[in-house]
């Protein structure tokens, strides 16, 4: 079994293999990825991890959690479960309504 980690408060200028170096030292990563926005091509601030051997990534969490990377501390933890949205994923800016957003109360 593979256990997947989440790494958050990353510096924006975290690489995918800055990340992957990072938690090598604790075991073999499969993937790390930072998540970078689709608009702006700019990196989020977090990523995942995917290890292998589950008590190393637990070895890793506990061991990186906290710690510094380019003056900020990183918050490294157990990825949860993906929740899937009704709205497919998306923020709806305006208010809701697929038509603008404003509604009379009288209607």
């Amino acid at each position: 079994m593979s256990t997947r980690i989440y790494v958050g408060n990353l510096p924006y200028s975290a690489t995918n293999e800055q990340i992957a170096q990072l938690f090598a030292e604790y075991g073999e990563v499969s993937e790390a990825t930072v998540v970078m926005d689709r608009d702006s091509g700019r990196s989020k601030g977090f990523a995942f991890v995917q290890m292998n051997d589950d008590a190393a990534a637990r070895t890793a969490i506990g061991a990186l959690n906290g710690t510094t990377l380019d003056d900020r501390a990183i918050r490294v933890s157990e990825a949860q479960a993906r929740v899937d949205r009704a709205d497919g994923g998306r923020s709806r800016r305006d208010g809701g309504y697929r038509d603008g957003g404003y509604r009379d109360s009288r209607w």
